[in-house]
């Protein structure tokens, strides 16, 4: 009777062994799994350490998918994804779900960078085939960061820091990216992590500014509205370029506080110019994701008394396409107020005309990249001349960005363009600046400003 309850305790106490290493939604092993095999290997390379590597795998965009199709589809798929995976590893390997929707590799095999790439290309193309949910199919991408022992680390805790960090800059670089740790790659993530304590901080100190371009009536040169534009000088690090902050704002999830930030100082420095001037602001990727947009938008204008009605909001096509229908209820929202919306950079998006046809929007923008080439290009000149036809078709405003030159505006005003902004016409300049750049080109007539 002793031996049968000895056995049964020993049985159950391995069973509950088993279930401490093993995730029980796909049956893989766990992170305690994942610990105890790169610990298992590194005793057994101890005396002559051979590298070995692992890598975290992430689905990119699952959260939506999780969030349209409820989280019976989520696991469904995460149990897939668990299945492609275990059936595809290389022999000797081991696969585990690492939480949520990351799974990590231990490569015993694996001793350096082109090795791992190597998996992970495959890894990724595995997982790139759709997958099946009965009465649809979903198509997913994944990242990946590996790291090799012992150069990315000796311990687990160490090794899988490092290929956490490979994968945070993998997604840093967009979908389906391959990184392998390297100390010049933990230099980059310290730097960025770095600007952005600077640029947090920055922010609560009131210091980014607001500087304004000016934007043109070609037809006559008069100014007919400004675009804000970021600009921030740190104490230490000097002059930050905004292609650098502006990223890095919007992949670290900050961005809608930087932009509402941005947006209040420009719609109170706005107040002062004369009322028939526009204020141009840009809204980035991520808050045209974020339903939110066109209420928190909305709230400043109120609070700081600017008339939605003189503001215009310019969205690029990639920010557009990133979650088409959130970006089309936001636009709608902010239009209903009055609000207009403006297509930026357009030409040099995947398909511009979709956009047009399937978005309501006020004005297109002419990309840098067909003005700099107008004046000995016959090319840019014929796809400038029908982006104005057809934007006159449709009855939407044209403004061209990155006038350098007097020949360029020239050709563009014989093309029949109806507004423009560069350097031609103005650099942009700070709140102060810009006010006694009006002040000299407006004059008051019973208590109203016009062009002087």
């Amino acid at each position: 009777m002793k031996s049968a309850d000895h056995a049964a305790l020993e049985v159950s106490q391995t069973d509950l062994h088993a279930m401490a290493y093993t995730d029980p939604l796909t049956g893989l092993g766990n992170t305690y799994r994942l610990r105890d095999k790169v610990r298992q290997i590194a005793a057994e390379r101890a005396e002559d350490p051979a590298p070995f590597a692992i890598g975290i795998a992430n689905l990119d965009g699952f959260k939506p998918i999780n969030d349209l199709f409820g989280p019976r589809a989520g696991d469904e798929i995460l149990c897939q994804v668990a299945h492609r995976l275990r059936a595809c590893i290389p022999d000797g390997a081991t696969v585990t779900r690492h939480g949520g929707d990351e799974f990590a590799f231990v490569l015993p095999l694996v001793f350096e960078r082109k090795g791992a790439e190597k998996i992970g290309q495959m890894l990724r193309e595995v997982l790139s085939a759709p997958f099946d949910l009965g009465d649809r199919n979903v198509r997913l991408s994944a990242s990946f960061g590996f790291a090799i022992y012992p150069f990315a680390g000796e311990d687990f805790t160490d090794l899988l820091k490092s290929a956490d960090t490979a994968l945070y800059r993998s997604k840093r670089r967009g979908r389906g990216q391959i990184t392998v740790y390297s100390q010049e790659i933990a230099q980059e993530m310290k730097r960025a992590t770095h600007l952005e304590q600077a640029l947090r901080n920055a922010i609560i100190a009131n210091e980014v500014d607001v500087h304004f371009q000016p934007i043109v009536r070609l037809r006559d040169d008069a100014v007919v509205g400004f675009e804000a534009l970021a600009r921030w000088c740190d104490a230490d690090l000097g002059y930050v370029s905004p292609a650098v902050f502006v990223p890095l704002a919007e992949e670290r999830g900050f961005i809608d506080t930087l932009s509402d930030t941005l947006l209040r100082k420009a719609a109170e420095a706005a107040l002062s110019w004369p009322k028939e001037l526009f204020l141009s602001f840009n809204l980035s990727s991520a808050q045209l994701m974020d339903p939110k947009t066109a209420f928190n938008t909305l709230a400043i204008l109120n609070r700081t008394g600017f008339d939605p009605r003189r503001l215009e909001l310019e969205i690029t096509e990639t920010a557009v396409m990133t979650d088409a229908d959130t970006a089309q209820k936001i636009v709608a929202e902010l239009r209903g107020a009055g609000v207009r919306v403006s297509l930026d950079d357009f030409g040099t998006g995947q398909s511009s005309l979709g956009r047009l046809r399937d978005f309501t929007f006020d004005k297109v923008k002419i990309d840098r990249a067909f003005v700099s080439r107008i004046a000995n290009d016959k090319a840019s000149e014929h796809i400038i001349k029908a982006i104005v036809a057809m934007c006159e078709g449709l009855d939407l405003e044209v403004v061209a960005e990155g006038i350098e030159d007097f020949s360029e505006a020239l050709k563009l005003k014989a093309l029949g363009c109806g507004m423009g902004q560069g350097y031609f016409y103005g650099k942009p300049t700070d709140a102060g600046t810009t006010m006694r750049f009006l002040s000299d080109r407006y004059v008051s007539v019973e208590g109203r400003a016009v062009n002087a």
